[in-house]
């Protein structure tokens, strides 16, 4: 019997085509990867606007609502306060909450705005959690979505405690506080004011800025629309100033962890009066020296100048509710013509 071999081919790859393939889909994935993440940047990008225009419809119903929007300080008169002024407490016992807290009715908040005595400071007792007072630790640390945009990288809660600790009040316990990336602005600051050809003394006349001294903030604290002279659509209301508790510059932590080596700072809740700041003229040279004075002062250090994790500017809320993003590159000029509400400029947001 004649025996045939029969000879069967195997269909497969071999090794150099299993490579190229998987080259091919390397390529395909690096390729897609920034456009995914540009995507989601993109979308981030629209909740922190839609934040802000969250926001916008609370500063417009508190003012038809009272027929003023709070200005960012106010101190409660003695007279006014339960049992007088509070003891020893050498920092805040007069002031009431911020600007921010009491948008909180507007913003479908009312239930954690009620659970404080808005009579009280937010450095009284009542209003603080334990150690340092009798609130619930874990209302007053729930954080407001609203008040976070979600393009700054994850961070921790605020936490007071080694600060109040610094002033003579507690151990340094913990007082974790929900954080805001939305702050107002009071108004230049000195050297920021120098750079927009000012005189070099700070300007109080932002949106929500008043005088900081005993004698006008008790009552000199109410915000009026008819105000803002320069017009609600030109004047920015409020805008990003996000990633604190830590501090960035340039999208960079500064070195440390702690308030005392510089890695933290403090005016990141939401509910403290001093989240308003004034902005400054900043040189952005050095990581080692971020407060250095320039003249630059978007995206630089988030201390107390517009700042946030988009690339080429922050986003801002103006009167009139609408949001516009502005540029790091924009004049100084322009910038302090949109930030003062009464200082008479004709400007444009470019």
């Amino acid at each position: 019997m004649h025996l045939q071999t029969r000879i069967r081919s195997r269909k497969g790859f071999t090794l150099i085509e299993l490579l190229v393939v998987i080259a091919i889909i390397a390529i395909l994935i690096a390729l897609l990867l920034p456009a995914v993440q540009q995507a989601r940047e993109a979308a981030r990008r629209t909740q922190c606007r839609n934040n802000l225009k969250q926001l916008g419809l609370a500063v417009h119903n508190h003012e038809q609502a009272y027929g003023y929007v709070p200005s960012w300080v106010r101190d409660i008169k003695q007279a006014d306060y339960p049992g007088g002024w509070p003891a020893g407490n050498p920092y805040g016992q007069r002031t009431t909450f911020g600007t921010l807290w009491h948008l909180l009715p507007y913003m479908d908040q009312a239930t954690y705005y009620q659970n404080f005595d808005m009579k009280r400071s937010y450095l009284d007792p009542v209003n603080m959690p334990a150690p340092y007072g009798t609130q619930n630790a874990q209302m007053m640390g729930t954080p407001i979505p609203a008040f976070l945009c979600p393009s700054t990288p994850g961070s921790p809660p605020s936490d007071y405690g080694p600060y109040l600790q610094s002033v003579g009040l507690g151990s340094g316990a913990p007082m974790i506080t929900p954080r805001t990336d939305y702050v107002p602005l009071r108004g230049l600051h000195s050297s920021l004011a120098a750079c927009a050809g000012l005189p070099a003394t700070s300007t109080n006349n932002a949106f929500f800025g008043r005088v900081d001294n005993a004698t006008n903030k008790e009552d000199n604290w109410k915000v009026k629309f008819s105000e803002v002279t320069d017009g609600l659509s030109n004047t920015i209301c409020l805008v990003e100033l996000a990633g604190k508790q830590k501090r960035y510059f340039r999208g960079i932590p500064t070195p440390g962890s702690t308030l005392l080596d510089g890695g933290l700072g403090l005016n990141s809740f939401f509910g403290d009066v001093n989240v308003a700041r004034h902005a400054r003229g900043l040189s952005g040279a050095t990581i080692a020296d971020p407060g250095q004075a320039g003249c630059g002062f978007i995206n630089i250090y988030n201390e107390n100048n517009p700042y946030s994790f988009h690339t080429g500017g922050v986003h801002a809320l103006f009167g009139d509710g609408s949001v516009s993003f502005l540029s790091e590159n924009m004049s100084v000029i322009v910038f302090a013509g949109l930030l003062s509400r009464d200082g008479g400029e004709t400007v444009s947001q470019q």
